[in-house]
């Protein structure tokens, strides 16, 4: 069974910069959307940005958008979330996401960030 392993979480300060990969397995065919989502204490789980790889289109919500960026390599099966200037709003479990002909989540990384 294929499964997404996520790393690059950890402890940061605001202000500070943390990237997140995530790679599969196994390979996965047919891959259209890549995606990063994070549940924060006491809240359901959000979209934080996510990239349609058929016509390179990119989504970022509000909260993240001019300091996350998302990047991914549909053949290598591999996505990465740079995250800058981070705030303590941004702690939460993060979660990769691929949608291909089924949908595909990782385990979730933590991030936590102080003040």
């Amino acid at each position: 069974q294929v499964q997404l392993l996520e790393s690059g979480g950890g402890l940061a300060h605001a202000g500070e910069s943390l990237r997140l990969s995530c790679a599969t397995t196994s390979t996965i065919y047919g891959i259209t959307i890549m995606g990063w989502y994070r549940q924060s204490p006491g809240k359901q789980r959000e979209v934080v940005a996510t990239l349609g790889l058929g016509g390179s289109s990119s989504y970022y919500s509000d909260s993240v958008k001019g300091r996350f960026t998302i990047s991914g390599d549909r053949a290598k099966n591999t996505m990465h979330l740079q995250m800058d200037n981070l705030k303590p709003e941004d702690t939460g479990t993060y979660y990769c996401h691929l949608r291909a002909y089924n949908n595909y989540w990782g385990q979730g990384t933590q991030v936590t960030v102080s003040s």
